[in-house]
């Protein structure tokens, strides 16, 4: 499981993190961070796995991979991802779920899409909230 403990801001790692972020998509992956951040004031951000990773409640939501260098590449880790259906979300396992972003352009197009996806994600963590 994902969740090992509760996600905590961590603000100033991550702004030194990605001012020493060399990546071809480093406006993509900022532009996603405003994107995600902004679907809720609770949504926490902390450097985990070596990427930016974000969490909301008890569960962590997503985590950029940045190994790879063609696309950006999230992935969903939150307990309940597979149930949320998404035409932007890809793969079929019970415990994570990728989005791919090709450049800008695809982050705006899919902005609406993404936000949709955590806002249910932070419904269904209210749900399961004691």
């Amino acid at each position: 499981m994902a969740q090992l403990r509760p996600p905590v801001a961590d603000t100033p790692a991550v702004e030194e993190f990605m001012a020493g972020l060399v990546h071809p998509f480093k406006a993509e992956v900022q532009a996603l961070r405003d994107i995600i951040k902004g679907v809720n004031q609770e949504i926490t951000e902390e450097i985990k796995w070596k990427a930016p990773t974000f969490g909301y409640g008890k569960h962590y939501l997503l985590t950029f991979n940045l190994r790879a260098q063609d696309r950006i590449h999230l992935v969903f880790h939150h307990p309940d991802v597979a149930r949320v259906e998404s035409p932007l979300l890809e793969g079929s396992y019970e415990d994570r779920r990728m989005a791919y972003f090709s450049n800008l352009a695809d982050v705006r197009a899919n902005r609406a899409e993404l936000e949709r996806v955590l806002r249910e994600l932070i419904e269904l963590s209210d749900k399961a909230a004691p």
